[in-house]
């Protein structure tokens, strides 16, 4: 129970709990708004007992008939052995008026108007929480790209750094590049197993052709400068909020070359601990075409 990450994210309204929340989830946390504190241990036994351990609540003023409950919830998480952090988030008067001038809703401590009574009201109403808090951050410069960078600073930078996810596509460039390809790699100077008889009818699937297309020199240094590539580039991917990567990787038909290549590349970035999804968009397309 120890080992579950739990977080509650709080402070002021308008000062970004609601894209936090979103940068959270991206981040791999299960994400619940607004639930009342009362309820607050109840919901990590029923994380803890779906094998959830990372989450993160949204706690503030919307609940506000539940707070003197919220110092008793936290208490009770503490003895059922979960150690929550609490995110605090404020931001400076002027840019709270503005944010909900522009956004034109309603404070929820001022539902009849007056934005800097309802602020000055949540302030003194969050000053106890703010005090329990582990971090408390200042929204009122930050983009979202910033904020993003914050949550993960939260959270753990080794650990964040390992949550983008990579999408390895292999490819034919006969059936055009993958649309939603970020970087695309070309291994049409390695030799074709298409031309050798007994390999053509197989695929990069088939351990024949992968040996024939991995096992060479030049394919290993390729594997080498890619998976040096990506480990230099992901964590700056990350860095600058993008959250999943397609690594599309090409051949003439997309049935042999790319695809044995896809596969060892992903292993490679498995090995160091990425979330890795290995798919071959035209490996069927080019069996069914040599099957004619």
């Amino acid at each position: 129970m120890a080992e579950a990450d739990f977080v509650i994210i709080t402070g002021l309204s308008g000062a970004g709990k609601s894209l936090t929340m979103k940068c959270f989830e991206d981040l791999g946390f299960f994400c619940v708004d607004n639930l009342p504190p009362a309820l607050i241990p109840k919901f990590a036994q029923l994380c803890a007992a779906s094998s959830v351990n990372q989450m993160a609540l949204v706690i503030d003023v919307r609940g506000r008939r539940f707070f003197p409950e919220l110092r008793r919830s936290l208490e009770e998480l503490t003895s059922l052995g979960f150690a929550p952090r609490i995110l605090f988030l404020e931001a400076d008067d002027r840019v709270l008026v503005r944010r909900y001038s522009e956004s034109r809703r309603r404070h929820p401590l001022a539902p009849g108007g007056g934005i800097l009574e309802g602020i000055k009201k949540e302030r003194e109403a969050l000053t106890e929480l703010r005090d329990m808090a582990q971090n408390i951050l200042n929204t009122s410069k930050l983009s979202p790209n910033q904020l993003m960078r914050a949550s993960r600073k939260f959270v753990d930078s080794r650990e964040a750094s390992m949550r983008i996810a990579v999408h390895v596509q292999s490819f034919g460039f006969k059936y055009g590049l993958p649309l939603d390809a970020d970087m695309v790699l070309d291994v049409r100077f390695l030799p074709n197993p298409f031309y050798v008889p007994e390999l053509s009818p197989m695929s990069g699937l088939d351990e024949p052709v992968r040996d024939y297309v991995i096992k060479r020199p030049e394919a290993q240094d390729f594997l080498d400068r890619a998976q040096a590539l990506l480990e230099s580039v992901l964590p700056a991917f990350l860095e600058e909020g993008k959250q999943n990567l397609t690594v599309a990787v090409g051949c003439t038909g997309g049935r042999h070359r790319s695809t044995a290549v896809s596969e060892q590349l992903g292993e490679r970035l498995r090995r160091l601990g990425y979330l890795v999804n290995v798919q071959h968009r035209d490996v069927a397309q080019a069996e069914h075409l040599a099957a004619r």
